[in-house]
């Protein structure tokens, strides 16, 4: 009888102790989405323009 509670309070604890774990992660996904947003902003304004067609690609030496 006293295996059985010993299990039970071993299995809540896991169990407690997963959920806060789960819950952390969950907590930071919307900065994480909000960074990466940053940074694709930031990398569409790092690439130069793309280069219009009517242009004549540089002569190599």
């Amino acid at each position: 009888m006293d295996g059985t509670a010993i299990i039970i309070l071993a299995i809540a604890g896991v169990a407690s102790v997963l959920l806060f774990a789960l819950k952390g992660l969950l907590d930071q996904v919307p900065d994480v989405i909000d960074s990466a947003g940053r940074a694709r902003d930031s990398w569409q304004r790092f690439r130069p323009p793309p280069r219009d067609d009517d242009q004549a690609p540089p002569m190599a030496a």
